[in-house]
């Protein structure tokens, strides 16, 4: 009687979860490992995606894990190609919180691709934090706040991710990860930093989080640990951010795109990471999204075909 009880217990609240979109108006092709992407299919994944959500009709809000439109769109179609995804994510029936992938980057420079993701940062900043119940809190980072993709030439944070990258590649193609082993493949164009500014902001929360007896939920394009990603789509400076965020129990959770297979694994403090299969890889008729119930223990992805479900249980 007492399971049947815990499993219809409520959860606290749902939101929606869909990543990399990326779509562009041009015929399906492949990744540099070979594997089909469906660029025109991308969008119907993600129409399909806010009518599964507004039918539930119990999601507090949803979470694009970035990448809405990919590289490959012509340029002189960027703009109408973001405006047209964003009015997609519009049409749910509650807010659409959205974080920038190296790909949006490749589109637009930020100072016009953040207003159109509705997010309103300082200092063009895409870092942010939000409450959806006194439970719980959700901090969204930028993964290209050190990137040499996204701000203008000689930025600051453009000339320290250029200066990263000639220290750690040899490479002439930034963006290849020939002869780099292990998690130095990991040292890429497509990929960035949390810079200085950003982890203090996060040590800010969280201190505040634990003060509140808040659990977080953390979000970033990029992946966080090497147990749930491929070497080469991980956050450059994982480590610095998973170092401040063990330094709290409150983080139980740490979801993800960017590594289109997907991936799961729980660190060595007990954190869950997630990162999330990608819209874009789905062949005409599949679909990769879902949504998540959050409970006082344990959060569960309820997910849709390609992409898999998941129970996160927490250990206290």
């Amino acid at each position: 009687m007492g399971l049947i009880t815990a499993c219809r217990k409520q959860p606290l609240f749902s939101f929606g979860v869909i990543s990399d979109v990326q779509y562009a108006d041009i015929p399906d092709g492949r990744s540099f490992l070979g594997v089909p992407r469906y660029y025109r299919h991308s969008v119907l994944v993600l129409q399909r995606a806010v009518k599964k959500w507004n039918d539930l009709q119990n999601l507090k809000f949803s979470v694009n894990f970035g990448d809405i439109v990919d590289g490959f769109c012509p340029k002189d179609q960027s703009l109408n190609a973001i405006k047209k995804i964003a009015h997609e994510f519009q049409k749910f029936n509650g807010p659409v919180y959205h974080m920038i992938g190296n790909h949006c980057l490749y589109n637009l420079p930020r100072e016009e691709l953040l207003p159109l993701l509705n997010i309103h940062t300082n200092n063009s900043c895409a870092y942010y934090e939000f409450s959806p119940s006194p439970e719980y809190r959700f901090v969204v980072l930028d993964g290209f706040d050190i990137s040499a993709i996204g701000w203008p030439k000689d930025h600051p944070k453009t000339l320290e991710a250029l200066r990263v990258l000639n220290e750690k590649n040899p490479n002439l193609d930034k963006n290849s990860p020939a002869g780099l082993e292990g998690l130095k493949r990991r040292f890429l164009m497509f990929n960035g930093a949390v810079g200085k500014e950003q982890l203090e902001w996060l040590d800010r929360v969280l201190e505040d989080a634990t003060e509140l007896k808040q659990k977080v939920i953390v979000c970033c394009h990029l992946p966080l640990d090497p147990g749930a990603s491929s070497l080469a789509a991980l956050l450059w400076n994982y480590d610095e951010v998973m170092d401040v965020i063990h330094r709290y129990n409150c983080v139980k959770v740490c979801l993800a795109g960017h590594d289109h297979k997907g991936g799961y694994s729980v660190d060595s403090h007990g954190i869950h990471h997630r990162v999330l299969e990608a819209a874009l890889e789905c062949p005409p008729g599949s679909d990769a999204f879902g949504y998540v119930d959050v409970y006082e223990d344990r959060i569960s992805l309820i997910a849709t075909d390609r992409m898999k479900s998941t129970d996160m249980v927490f250990d206290s």
